[in-house]
């Protein structure tokens, strides 16, 4: 697969406009980037504006940190679905990971896969930089039983990003057939192609552009 069409082309600051979410949708359009990734309240704007291309929309659930009920993580999902996003990016209890409380982790990321009715992808976000090895591991058997389609390293919200020897740790937690998204401080080329020589499959990125167009020196 081309680099950009691992590529999950994103913006997700609190103070992005309008017109910054119609950049990205242009953006993903022009170089052919496999998702815009917006916050829930521009889903239905950039379905919109992409309802005749192959660029998926996808969403934050529970963003950025995690703490909200699962029936409030089930409804967001439902009601991005309703406004045309086809992938969701959730992130988990991470309180109650951290408790050791694995079967409310579990509910909270089958709560999210149940909403969808087999009708969005949910990637699973764990927020790498405040786990454990341990913890990683854990969690990611814990999507793979729950059914999500991809576990994913970070929000870029916390206080670190996507780093190669998690995505080496995640990819043989998961094996060869689940998705494994690497996110957050992925700003170049070189930077992406590691995570996926490591086992990334997609990549999470405000930076989409600069990676393609240092991957051909024209862009696309």
């Amino acid at each position: 697969m081309e680099l950009n069409q691992m590529i999950d082309h994103t913006i997700l600051k609190a103070d992005a406009k309008e017109e910054d979410i119609l950049r990205i949708v242009e953006e993903a359009k022009t170089y052919k980037f496999f998702s815009v990734c917006i916050n829930p309240c521009w889903v239905a704007l950039a379905n919109e504006h992409l309802t005749e291309t192959s660029v998926a929309v996808c969403t934050v659930i529970g963003f950025p940190l995690g703490a909200n009920t699962s029936e409030v993580k089930a409804y967001e999902t439902t009601d991005a679905i309703n406004n045309g996003a086809t992938e969701v990016d959730m992130v988990i209890n991470i309180g109650a990971l951290k408790s050791k409380q694995y079967k409310k982790v579990l509910k909270d990321i089958q709560a999210v896969v149940d909403a969808t009715r087999g009708k969005a992808l949910v990637k699973v976000i764990i927020e790498t930089a405040l786990l454990t090895d341990e913890e990683k591991v854990k969690v990611c058997e814990l999507a793979k039983e729950a059914g999500a389609d991809f576990v994913k390293t970070s929000t870029g919200f916390s206080t670190g990003g996507a780093t190669v020897a998690d995505i080496k740790l995640m990819r043989a937690t998961v094996g060869p057939d689940m998705g494994v998204k690497a996110s957050g401080g992925i700003h170049n080329e070189e930077q992406a192609r590691n995570m996926i020589e490591a086992g990334a499959t997609r990549i999470g990125t405000s930076a989409g552009v600069a990676i393609v167009e240092g991957s051909t020196g024209t862009g696309y």
